[in-house]
């Protein structure tokens, strides 16, 4: 298996859902309590931006089949897709804010009518911030799945791990749970795939690297994006069996 798109033991699994909690709860809605539905439809909050990509595609459809990034700003923020993967038909679906539920009730608009050969999602850090548990931001992100996987049942996704920030370094040790039982959880599919950025983005004092990052020590700068592009990419070479 390829380095950063890790598979995790099958023992770690066990042991983390005896650190968080053996259920893992169904999609958490916007204020994370387990249960409540995903944000999608008139009452969200992203409705219109969703709004927006539909009408876009029906003003210039997207190329056939391409890799669909979703998730929040951080997606949304990376607007040299193309140029970072020239190699590959790209279409960005980031919706700054959101949390993964958002992206569940939103799959049927945004990732189905694509068709993708794969999708690759970064969120997760939202939800953490919002006080979510790591169990409920892995579930959120099994709700996806299986939401994608009830349409397009052959489909891979990969998640780019919830990664740190200056800003919000104080919500570390929970940053690490959910990426640990999302990583788990990739080990136990073989559709799944587990893209970890988050070791790349600390300096040798253990803390993310201030140079990563714009002025609100929260969202990236083009270095930061810099650490990621390999690392998706060997990724979507592996997938996609490119050479």
């Amino acid at each position: 298996m390829f380095r950063h798109a890790r598979r995790c033991p099958p023992t770690f699994a066990i042991t983390l859902a005896g650190l968080f909690g053996s259920a893992l709860v169904p999609a958490a809605g916007r204020a994370g309590d387990a249960g409540a539905s995903p944000g999608a439809g008139p009452a969200s909050p992203f409705e219109s931006e969703i709004r927006a990509f539909e009408a876009q595609d029906h003003r210039s459809p997207p190329p056939h089949g391409p890799i669909v990034f979703i998730g929040s700003s951080s997606i949304r923020l990376w607007t040299s897709l193309q140029q970072d993967f020239p190699s590959e038909r790209v279409l960005n679906r980031g919706f700054g804010g959101s949390h993964i539920s958002d992206s569940v009730g939103f799959v049927e608009r945004i990732v189905v009518p694509y068709a993708p050969p794969l999708v690759v999602m970064y969120a997760g850090g939202n939800d953490i911030d919002a006080g979510k548990t790591p169990a409920v931001v892995a579930a959120d992100f099994q709700a996806f799945t299986a939401r994608v996987w009830s349409r397009l049942p052959r489909t891979p996704i990969a998640y780019i791990s919830i990664a740190p920030n200056p800003a919000r370094w104080h919500e570390v040790d929970r940053v690490r749970g959910a990426n640990s039982l999302i990583a788990a959880a990739c080990q136990a599919d073989p559709r799944l795939y587990f893209i970890d950025v988050f070791p790349r983005m600390l300096g040798a004092d253990g803390k993310p690297r201030g140079e990563l990052f714009l002025e609100d020590r929260l969202h990236m700068n083009r270095h930061g994006y810099e650490v990621w592009i390999p690392l998706v990419r060997e990724t979507i070479q592996a997938v996609l069996k490119r050479p």
